[in-house]
């Protein structure tokens, strides 16, 4: 059996993303702390205690101090944890974020499927803009994988083909 470097080990020296964390169960909660706290962990299945230099981002769009209140997430790591607290808004809130979003997921989704240049009317971006996303960037993104897996290479996708028919705007709910 190989070995690999764990997470950890992997970013000593560097940053490493914990995303979710509000997801993360009380006893890895308590490991992670001693992490923060002091440089040190035992990898799995080895007694020999290893130290590292990591930086910790954390990401939930769950309310901790709820999750606190209700004894769900250690209060303890939420505050070795919030050194430096980002809150990002959601999607819909920042409205002026969709159009270099699609531009990019476009971008980079007909680079991967190679389809060519892949363009939106007018309507279509409308359509998009107005859609609350509920599911934030990440629905964008999976939105924009499947208006170009459906798109001919090279071609203009239009609303009038149907590619919005899953979104309706200012609503929440889907087709």
């Amino acid at each position: 059996v190989a070995k690999r470097a764990g997470r950890f080990m992997a970013a000593d020296g560097g940053t490493l993303l914990l995303d979710e964390i509000a997801e993360m169960p009380l006893p890895a909660q308590a490991k992670l702390l001693r992490v923060l706290q002091d440089g040190t962990f035992e990898p799995l299945g080895t007694n020999s205690t290893q130290k590292v230099d990591v930086r910790i981002l954390s990401a939930t769009n769950l309310n901790l101090k709820k999750l606190i209140a209700e004894g769900r997430f250690r209060e303890d790591l939420f505050y070795r944890l919030n050194v430096v607290r980002l809150k990002l808004p959601p999607l819909r809130e920042r409205r002026e974020e969709i159009p270099p979003l699609i531009d990019h997921y476009l971008r980079t989704t007909t680079e991967e499927q190679k389809k060519g240049r892949l363009t939106l009317d007018d309507e279509t971006l409308e359509y998009l803009m107005l859609y609350p996303w509920p599911g934030n960037v990440r629905q964008l993104m999976n939105e924009i994988r499947r208006i170009v897996a459906y798109a001919d290479a090279d071609s203009t996708m239009a609303a009038a083909t149907g590619i919005c028919r899953r979104i309706q705007p200012n609503t929440n709910q889907r087709q």
